[in-house]
């Protein structure tokens, strides 16, 4: 039986590698969610192995995070089968354990696949939330059958909640860092048509305007053009 004692330790530990993460200034959301599998691997009971998985409403699955290739070979996996238990867990939120995929018969085709490709035999999946219109899963492995109980369950649910948090967090820090950077930059080159061309703030940001449509560019990308700073922005979506 588990010592209470040792759950509740694991429970700070948790807390405090999502704080920590949390109030890293200027963390980019891809480290921080690589930071969290590697944790993932090592606090929850059970668990040598452990990835994110990400899927859109097109179906088209990513691994962002893995701490082996072990996971993101299963995602590939995963993706080519359109099945498989990161998938159920993103898809229908909620848990899903695989205690011996030798003898787990709900997802054939991924488990076929995994079965010749990995050594892997447990597998337990938790839900992410995550705030767009992607779903996740948070997934630990084992090599060995039955390596995950109740306590690897209650551990990693709370790791999944922590992990959302600190992920979108991260995500919204660095989205607004770069639509900064983008109000900046378009307002340089707002500035400049308004110099050249005599007319005012409006008029110049139609004419920005017109230059993404008829180009097929970004309006960011058309204003980075103008002011020579191009190479310098962060991606950003289409203003």
């Amino acid at each position: 039986m588990t010592d209470p004692l040792d759950t509740h330790a694991a429970h700070r530990r948790i807390a405090d590698i999502a704080r920590s993460l949390h109030d890293r200034p200027e963390a980019d959301s891809d480290t921080v969610i690589a930071e969290l599998a590697e944790h993932a691997a090592v606090e929850i009971p059970g668990a040598q192995y452990a990835g994110v998985t990400v899927t859109t409403d097109n179906k088209t699955v990513d691994t962002p995070a893995a701490s082996h290739r072990y996971p993101i070979l299963l995602d590939a996996i995963q993706q080519r089968h359109q099945q498989g238990p990161c998938l159920t867990s993103a898809w229908e939120r909620k848990t899903i354990h695989i205690a011996d995929l030798e003898k787990d018969s709900r997802w054939p085709a991924y488990r076929r696949d995994a079965l010749a490709q990995t050594p892997i035999r447990s597998i337990m999946a938790f839900q992410l939330f995550i705030a767009d219109r992607s779903m996740g899963a948070l997934n630990v492995y084992a090599k060995r059958p039955n390596a995950f109980d109740e306590e690897s369950e209650e551990i990693g649910l709370i790791f999944a909640t922590h992990s959302a948090l600190a992920w979108n967090s991260a995500r919204r820090d660095e989205q607004f860092r770069n639509a900064l950077v983008s109000r900046d930059v378009i307002g340089q080159a707002k500035g400049m048509i308004m110099e050249r061309y005599g007319i005012g703030a409006v008029q110049a940001f139609e004419v920005l305007k017109k230059l993404s449509q008829d180009s097929n560019v970004r309006l960011v990308q058309i204003a980075a053009q103008l002011v020579g700073t191009v190479k310098s922005l962060p991606n950003s979506s289409r203003q």
